[in-house]
């Protein structure tokens, strides 16, 4: 079957184009291949020859084909450009791969970003730690900021998290103790709760998905936006320009807000021991602090400094492995508040290990 010949009007915008793809493309069913007759066309914009594309694609996709013939002049010209995108485009050559494979370049790609955090968390020691020493520098001025916002401004969100906490702690363990008349001993759960456990887990949850994620998002915008490069190209170091101040402010900070949490817990469990049960708020305190120990405030302030270690690191190595422009910000930021979490709970488990086989 011949192919079916369509006259084009003579200028070719996009209310002619439109008109001209639905005298194609309208009909149900093609009944051949289709040539556009560009010869009495005298112009064409971009819209036309977008409308061109579209009637191509429509007509590939029922199994035809259109080309353009006739077409002279600015038109041909035109048309020239157009041409590629008329014929059909390649086919993904799709090789499905076994299950190995699959393992092993996911095995290759961790190590790979494995070996970029190690070097991360190399260089970051060093300037923050050695460089300093060694009269190398360290900008002060944005560890204060930093400490500002990791800190201070985090200490409302924190208090608040970890005093409901307490109240929810002391009131279900109330619960179960009552029956057997053991209700003082809640005051003990709470406090040994918290400084070992609740207050650091806790606290480091929440800064991890406040100011973790803001490390990240922060360092990831400034790599889209190749701030980060020119840094580089500058002759800076961008761990010592960026990481250090981040990693030294939130070592100081998490342990500063894992006490306040320990207070706001343990402050939470006495509100319900004392409004709620009936104690004394001498007993309660007596019971409160003949239970605190220091070495288990230790333990808790030792694991606060771990995962502030963590926290900060992870959050610049995400934002410094950003592609794909704004949604790739947004990715690795969530990828950064994913990790930290998880990482948290690692160290938590090797912590719990520690004390519990080697320490107790």
């Amino acid at each position: 079957m011949s192919p079916t010949r369509v006259k084009c009007p003579e200028k070719l915008d996009q209310e002619t184009g439109r008109v001209l793809f639905d005298q194609v493309c309208g009909r149900k069913v093609a009944p051949a291949d289709f040539e556009l007759d560009l010869s009495g066309t005298e112009s064409m914009d971009s819209f036309g020859g977008a409308w061109v594309l579209r009637i191509a694609e429509c007509v590939r996709g029922r199994g035809k084909s259109a080309v353009c013939v006739g077409a002279a002049g600015d038109v041909a010209a035109f048309m020239d450009m157009l041409e590629p995108g008329m014929n059909n485009p390649a086919e993904d050559v799709r090789v499905d791969t076994v299950l190995f494979e699959q393992f092993g370049g996911q095995a290759i790609a961790f190590f790979k970003e494995f070996r970029e955090f190690l070097g991360l968390c190399v260089d970051a020691i060093y300037w923050t730690l050695v460089a300093p020493l060694e009269g190398r520098g360290f900008r002060f001025g944005a560890f204060v900021e930093e400490l500002y916002e990791m800190g201070v401004r985090a200490v409302q969100i924190v208090c608040l998290m970890n005093f409901l906490l307490g109240l929810i702690i002391a009131m279900l363990s109330a619960k179960q103790v009552e029956a057997f008349g053991l209700t003082i001993f809640v005051a003990n759960l709470v406090v040994i709760a918290f400084a070992r456990e609740l207050a650091a887990v806790m606290t480091a949850t929440v800064v991890s998905a406040r100011t973790g994620a803001a490390i990240a998002a922060e360092i990831a915008t400034m790599q889209v936006q190749e701030e980060i490069d020119a840094l580089r190209g500058m002759g800076i170091s961008v761990v010592q320009y960026l990481v250090a101040p981040k990693l030294l402010a939130m070592v100081v900070a998490l342990p500063c807000l894992t006490v306040l949490g320990m207070f706001s817990g343990v402050f939470g469990g006495a509100l319900w021991g004392i409004g709620v049960l009936g104690f004394q708020p001498s007993i309660w305190y007596e019971q409160t602090l003949g239970s605190t120990y220091m070495g288990d405030i230790g333990q808790g302030l030792l694991k606060s400094v771990f995962f502030a270690i963590a926290i900060a690191l992870i959050g610049c190595h995400n934002g410094f492995r950003v592609t794909g422009g704004s949604r790739g910000v947004g990715r690795m930021t969530t990828r950064a508040v994913v990790m930290d979490i998880f990482t948290l709970i690692c160290i938590d488990i090797v912590f719990a290990s520690i004390f519990y086989y080697v320490l107790d």
